[in-house]
């Protein structure tokens, strides 16, 4: 199955595309994770520039949506919420008939400095997913706190938090097994 995993961080170092690249290592076989790198081209959404047609990095992205089985979804936690980059990626896949987001499975991860991981962002998400008609499952969730301590040269070292992450992979790849069958 075709996954499409998307950092909703644009830092360099970010801990969210670490976990991505440790996704695609610990995923079950089933489970081709490609990594879009895009989301920092995409224009704030605008509906007038959606009326003029849409830019280019806007149709790859909705493409890559489209094209895509399911979705992993690195969510960093900014003041308590979504990245800006991450909501208006949504936004714009969100639009169209039908839009790409409509009734695509997406799996929430994130890493995040404080205590509680990416908690806070990733309710933000899965209400804004719901509502561009987007679904997360499992429905537990993957909180890698206090993060600076569990990456190391921009991999993911922690062994409790690669083997929860494995396992909440796994979980993944059996719903969306079980829809698609």
């Amino acid at each position: 199955m075709k996954i499409l995993a998307i950092s909703g961080s644009l830092r360099a170092a970010s801990y969210n595309t670490a976990l991505l690249h440790a996704a695609r290592e610990l995923a079950p076989e089933e489970l081709s994770i490609e990594i879009f790198s895009g989301l920092g081209e995409l224009p704030f959404f605008n509906q007038d520039l959606e009326d003029q047609g849409e830019p280019a990095s806007v149709a790859a992205w909705k493409t890559a949506v489209r094209e895509a089985d399911g979705l992993l979804i690195a969510c960093p936690e900014y003041n308590g919420g979504l990245t800006a980059v991450l909501k208006n990626a949504i936004d714009w896949a969100s639009r169209g008939k039908p839009a790409p987001l409509d009734g695509k499975l997406a799996c929430a991860i994130g890493a995040s400095p404080g205590i509680t991981g990416t908690v806070r962002a990733q309710d933000a998400l899965r209400l804004n997913l719901k509502r561009a008609g987007c679904d997360l499952a499992p429905l537990s969730d993957v909180l890698v706190g206090q993060a600076p301590g569990k990456f190391e040269n921009g991999g993911l070292t922690d062994e409790r938090t690669r083997q929860g992450l494995a396992r909440h992979l796994a979980a993944y790849a059996a719903v969306l097994r079980s829809k698609t069958a």
